[in-house]
């Protein structure tokens, strides 16, 4: 009998179980890695981290207003650019919690960085077939410097969604392009609604759409003349319809309002351009810096990122331009690419593998967004008047990782190819340890990041418990009118459930900003409004030096970290 078990042939079923088995470990790695990235986010959630703002609070009192529905704003309050899709995705949370929070504000762009990181490993697969580099992609993703975790986590509109958005056009753009069989018009309505969808949230975003969509009239452009382009172009008319019906109705044009933001209309050099777009910019953006500021020895990355953009186009571009293979497989119907879909031996019912040709297409459509992402930001002045907060406008790069990392994955992990001698050079020798040095230092600089980051979770915490310190004091001394600065006053308003209402003032005691002008009124028909400062702020020393000016016009209260303000 044992004679017999031996003599069954084995073939090519012999590797299986070593092969299963790999295949087993690194499914498994992958969902530790994936469970750490949220579990990770969902710690810095419950610890108010990063720490939450005016603007963040000014989203969250939208979503109050839609939740008691008192409102339904189109725009991020104040100004006509930036959709209010987080909000709408936080008020039934609201709702069903009874009341504002910011943890509540925070489960919807928590579960949206879940679904990036699920579909980016997603897409991975798709183009490269190999798990482990999607594995690398997904462990870099769940690394989450301070810069990473602020666009990912506060809901101050468009950052959290537009990755997801971006990964799942990519996504669909692959199933599409490779002729996927099964819910196509859906794919296709997918698509579009997303695409017109970003239109209304986020410009920035607006590179990948174009990228991803010019892939699908490349490759699709027959089937885009029938019902699919039709149900596409209804499906973005209706994701842009908040957008579309604003403009008309009002007959203002959202363009004028994003360039303006953007910076167009203030000057910066080129000098001050180039250095915060191209050395600054792209370390803090992609997560290789510590809370505001990048150490000399982490700006390695701004040096990489061209190498890597050239060598990822490159690469997709060379093997875009080789004929299309033979006859389909099996697995999937014929496409103008080629092949529809490759199989993973391993797992013959899962194709996760795209013909090359569409593989090479979606990675140089990512390489082009991503080069468009940042030349955009090197235009803009923003780049050289703000260079440290506004790197959070090339968030959208981290959708481009797996077609950046790709060729240096398979360099690092195939070795060098022979040359017609049959022996490697000595270039093609160094180029693997290279590329593992590399991928190890992209590693190594984005964990040493994240952990900067989270050191500073105590310290946010403690600035949270102070300013609901200052909430409850409000309360107790039933003040229900203030005037306080930009960056205290939406917060303050949210955090008491509009409980406490605050008009703005700039450190002249002027009227300044007001993001939702009925508070102001609100404030003004009070009869002796207080004030809020924080300890030690401009308007703080000028609030004191009126007080010293007029002794017992002004009642003082102080609590950690703040200065109340009652006029007699």
């Amino acid at each position: 009998m044992t004679a017999g078990v031996r003599e069954q042939p084995r073939g090519a079923d012999s590797p299986r179980p070593r092969h299963g088995t790999r295949l087993r470990l690194v499914g498994w790695l992958t969902a530790v890695a994936v469970l750490a990235g949220v579990g990770y986010r969902l710690w810095l959630v419950v610890n108010a981290t990063p720490p939450t703002n005016s603007d963040e609070a000014t989203m969250g009192l939208a979503a109050l207003h839609i939740a008691r529905g008192e409102g339904f704003p189109v725009w991020f309050y104040g100004q006509q650019y930036m959709g209010t899709l987080e909000a709408y995705l936080a008020a039934p949370v609201f709702a069903l919690t009874g009341g504002p929070s910011l943890l509540g504000l925070r489960l919807p762009t928590l579960a949206l960085y879940l679904l990036f990181l699920l579909l980016s490993w997603r897409l991975t697969l798709r183009l490269t077939g190999d798990r482990w580099f999607g594995l690398l992609v997904v462990a870099l993703l769940a690394l989450g410097s301070d810069r990473v975790v602020k666009n990912q986590l506060i809901a101050g509109g468009g950052y959290p969604e537009m990755n997801a958005a971006g990964v799942a056009l990519a996504v669909l753009a692959v199933d599409l392009v490779a002729g996927r069989p099964g819910w196509r018009l859906a794919r296709w309505a997918a698509w579009g609604f997303l695409a017109g969808l970003m239109l209304w949230v986020d410009p920035l975003v607006l590179p990948y759409v174009v990228a991803t969509g010019a892939v699908l009239v490349g490759f699709c452009h027959r089937e885009l003349r029938r019902a699919a382009g039709a149900l596409l172009g209804a499906a973005a008319v209706l994701g842009a319809a908040p957008l579309l019906l604003h403009s008309l109705l009002n007959g203002r044009n959202p363009l004028h309002a994003v360039l303006a933001a953007s910076g167009a209309n203030a000057t910066a050099g080129w000098a001050d351009r180039l250095h915060g777009g191209l050395l600054l910019g792209p370390p803090l953006g992609m997560g290789f810096c510590a809370p505001g500021q990048c150490a000399t020895w982490q700006l390695w990355w701004a040096l990489a990122l061209p190498l890597l953009l050239a060598l990822g186009a490159a690469t997709a571009w060379r093997a875009l331009r080789r004929p299309p293979a033979g006859p389909a497989s099996p697995a999937g119907p014929a496409s103008p690419a080629g092949p529809a879909s490759l199989v993973d031996p391993a797992d013959p019912g899962d194709p996760v593998l795209v013909a090359p040709r569409v593989a090479a297409a979606i990675r140089l459509a990512l390489v082009l967004a991503a080069v468009v992402t940042l030349g955009a930001y090197i235009v803009s002045s923003s780049a050289g008047l703000t260079p440290v907060e506004s790197s959070r406008y090339l968030s959208c790069l981290l959708i481009s990782l797996p077609a950046l990392l790709w060729p240096v994955w398979t360099v690092a992990r195939r070795g060098p190819r022979p040359t017609a001698t049959g022996r490697p050079s000595l270039g093609r020798k160094l180029a693997r340890p290279v590329a593992l040095a590399l991928l190890a230092a992209t590693l190594g600089t984005a964990a040493q990041a994240t952990w900067r980051s989270a050191q500073t979770a105590p310290a946010t915490r403690a600035a949270e418990a102070r300013h609901a310190e200052l909430v409850s004091t409000l309360r107790q001394l039933g003040v229900r009118q203030v005037r306080a600065g930009y960056w205290t006053c939406n917060r303050l308003t949210f955090a008491s459930a509009e409980q406490v209402v605050c008009a703005v003032v700039d450190d002249a005691l002027r009227p300044g900003f007001d993001r939702y002008p009925a508070y102001r009124r609100e404030v003004d028909r009070a009869a002796a409004p207080a004030w809020v400062a924080p300890a030690g702020s401009p308007l703080a020393n000028v609030l004191d030096e009126r007080q010293r000016a007029n002794p017992g016009s002004l009642d003082l209260v102080t609590i950690d970290g703040w200065r109340i303000y009652l006029p007699q």
